[in-house]
């Protein structure tokens, strides 16, 4: 028998209207004889009505419910004894600012799910928002842009685009930025702009999304060595496009070594950033690529440093929309939200000034928002819960009180079992000397 599932409504900002299931979903759930509440919410994409219609129980209380879904992190206080929680838990890094949350997890003999490890056998994962982050973040990337080149002086069809969460819904924000393409083939860009030189590092579905609204725009494609070679060109009346790959973004450490993926994948320290030589050729970096400390960084410090050194450089706009602070991008020095979006990073003194009207000279616009998602609710809700309700059923009927070893999980989920009746699973025992760190959780 099927058990009644919950779903916590979201509070982490007034930004955050997402849902794991849309009442489309709860829908389809009901027709399977599986029960749902829902807690009500006055800023969710969905309203309580429309769940009410889809036959969810609309309640404050989910304490019947032994699963409980969400999106983002879950506050402390909401934890139950036993219970069971699937969410976005931003645990797997070891990150400090949650090694509390996964330490009362562990205290209360809870298990947590994190979508982030629902992943199938070769490591790819299954349930993610990743593609609305790249398409949000390249909507608001545009938007930065055009405020940073009137705050130039100069006038371009830029100017024209608004923020993603500005629009009605993701349709509406790409017919805007389609009217600014329109425009710019028609008057072009100032002298002083060309080459206006787009770089995407990375290819994945962040990165994809991304490019999903810069191809409205009217471009060529180069690859990262015609970059080098030809420098972008002299076109006035359409952008230049470029992606990069692990092979542009990274070097062998050994002269003579050819670079090899699998091998960087397995052994990066082998390896080191190789990316100073195109970032004097671009006007705007999109940073849509997976990083931790094990790798080098894309943009360092340095890097930038160097640029401006020589003068104001070309670049304008870093869309940093995987938002590692002080990580893939070292400018990255601090999240930023869907209100207040972007900071100027002055390079002479390493440190940020929120908003655009700072100095152009003093270093480049950084969007650093974390949760870009939420600025495409509807759409993303949809996807994610088209993604997440094959795994529903099985999770709604699983006897979550036998042993990890018998859990009768589908193989994707149970990969992303990070605590299963207050211990830590197998595949996460690295965890157990995050939360002793002094950082960490309480002892």
């Amino acid at each position: 028998m099927a058990h009644r599932i919950g779903i916590r409504r979201e509070d982490k900002n007034i930004w955050e209207r997402r849902v794991p299931l849309t009442p489309r979903h709860v829908g389809e759930l009901a027709r399977q004889g599986i029960p749902v509440a829902v807690q009500p919410s006055d800023i969710r994409a969905f309203s309580d009505d429309a769940y009410r219609q889809a036959g969810a129980d609309v309640t404050e209380d989910l304490s019947d419910c032994p699963i409980v879904f969400a999106v983002k992190e879950i506050p402390i206080p909401f934890f139950r004894p036993g219970g069971a929680y699937v969410y976005f838990a931003h645990v797997i890094k070891g990150q400090p600012y949650n090694m509390p949350m996964l330490a009362k997890l562990l205290e209360l003999g809870c298990t947590l799910i994190d979508y982030e490890r629902v992943v199938d056998d070769k490591n790819r994962r299954l349930v993610f928002f990743g593609r609305h982050a790249g398409l949000a973040g390249m909507i608001d990337s545009l938007w930065a842009l055009g405020k940073r080149l009137t705050r130039e002086g100069h006038e371009t069809a830029f100017a024209s685009i608004e923020p993603a969460h500005a629009y009605e819904n993701l349709e509406a924000a790409k017919q805007a930025v389609a009217r600014a393409g329109e425009q710019l083939a028609k008057d072009g860009l100032p002298d002083a702009l060309v080459p206006a030189v787009f770089g995407f590092a990375g290819y994945g579905n962040v990165s994809r999304g991304a490019q999903e609204v810069f191809d409205l725009l009217p471009h060529t494609e180069i690859t990262p060595d015609e970059l080098l070679a030809t420098g972008g060109g002299n076109s006035r009346h359409e952008l230049v496009k470029t992606v990069f790959y692990e092979k542009h973004m990274v070097r062998p450490r050994q002269a003579g070594h050819a670079f090899d993926l699998q091998d960087y994948y397995d052994h990066p320290e082998r390896y080191e950033g190789d990316f100073a030589r195109f970032a004097p050729h671009l006007t705007v970096l999109v940073n849509c690529i997976y990083w931790t400390q094990k790798y080098p960084r894309l943009l360092s410090r340095k890097t930038l440093q160097d640029l401006w050194a020589g003068g104001t450089p070309r670049l304008r706009v870093i869309g940093d929309v995987s938002c590692d602070v002080e990580g893939a991008v070292a400018c990255t020095l601090k999240c930023t939200g869907t209100g207040d979006p972007v900071f100027v990073y002055r390079v002479e003194d390493d440190r940020a000034v929120m908003g655009t009207d700072e100095d152009p000279a003093s270093g480049p616009v950084v969007l650093a928002v974390d949760n870009l998602p939420c600025e495409l609710p509807v759409e993303s809700s949809g996807d994610f819960g088209d993604a997440l309700m094959p795994y529903v059923p099985a999770l709604a009927e699983a006897d979550l009180s036998k042993p990890f070893a018998e859990l009768g999980l589908p193989a994707p989920l149970k990969r992303a079992v990070i605590t299963h009746r207050g211990e830590l699973t197998p595949e996460y025992g690295y965890l157990k000397e995050k939360l002793e760190s002094p950082h960490g959780g309480p002892s």
